[in-house]
């Protein structure tokens, strides 16, 4: 059975073109990425003993959701791109909103 299974995956392997391996190793990347966010968001909670989403977290989502994207993309899976893209817009809507706080924290502390 595990012969047969490694046999499998050795032919599928040999068949790769370089082109669909880049493609398959970034797909591996992107799903690094937007994993790292779950992780860094429980190692924030830990810490604070308490549920925390953590800044981090968003740019981790739209690191992941932009390569995750572009592998939906050249995989011309609708649903992937459906799912990816409107996930994009609320990860960057949260940046523009940490963005705007921070720059607005920091307009008031120009004041006298």
């Amino acid at each position: 059975m595990l012969d047969s299974t490694i046999a499998a995956f050795q032919a599928w392997y040999d068949s790769l073109s370089g082109y669909e391996l880049f493609w398959i190793v970034l797909g591996f990347v992107a799903q690094f990425l937007f994993m790292m966010r779950f992780i860094m968001q429980w190692i924030y909670s830990e810490r604070a003993r308490r549920s925390i989403v953590p800044e981090v977290f968003w740019y981790f989502s739209i690191l992941g959701g932009v390569t995750l994207l572009a592998y939906a993309i050249h995989r011309a899976d609708p649903v992937f791109i459906a799912g990816q893209a409107l996930g994009l817009i609320i990860y960057a809507r949260n940046i523009y909103f940490i963005w705007h706080e921070k720059l607005a924290g920091r307009a008031d502390a120009g004041k006298p």
